[in-house]
């Protein structure tokens, strides 16, 4: 794992959420929520972001994992800790394909495809059962998109 990939991806959810609920989408954000500005200073703003932030890196971790084809000949032979005891064919197929798809595009296609097939899916069911809106639902489906994009590239294409 490169963990300062994961670094800098978790603080991608800052920026870009500082972006996405400021100026682009936060008087819509707002209004579907019922949400006043001063309803939101009212939070303890270093539990939400020190919370955000640990999430955030939890979310970093597996989109390697989804984005990363190499994980999956690593998980074939159990785990990092068994790379000095694998077959042969391990390493001739890591010594082929090592660095194969480790681009910024590659991850950020998979970031989206995680985005549209993951995040969509989930805060649509929780704003279906909660009775929120679809703009309600868009706009954070599209939040966890474009982070879940930038994420998949930094964490994949960061070699």
């Amino acid at each position: 794992m490169n963990f300062y990939a994961i670094l800098v991806a978790a603080i991608s959810t800052l920026l870009v959420g500082f972006v996405w609920y400021g100026p682009l989408f936060g008087k819509a954000w707002m209004a579907e929520t019922g949400f006043t500005e001063e309803e939101l200073k009212k939070g303890s703003m270093v539990k939400i972001f020190g919370l955000t932030f640990v999430f955030s890196l939890f979310l970093a971790m597996i989109m390697q994992v989804l984005c990363i084809h190499q994980f999956g000949p690593l998980g074939l032979i159990g785990g990092p800790d068994f790379i000095e005891t694998a077959k042969p064919s391990y390493a001739a197929f890591m010594a082929d394909y090592g660095n194969a798809f480790r681009t910024y595009k590659h991850g950020a296609l998979h970031g989206f495809m995680s985005g549209l097939f993951l995040a969509l899916p989930l805060v649509a069911v929780n704003g279906l059962f909660e009775r929120k809106s679809w703009k309600y639902i868009f706009i954070h489906a599209g939040y966890w998109t474009v982070v879940m994009t930038i994420m998949g590239a930094i964490v994949c294409g960061w070699v």
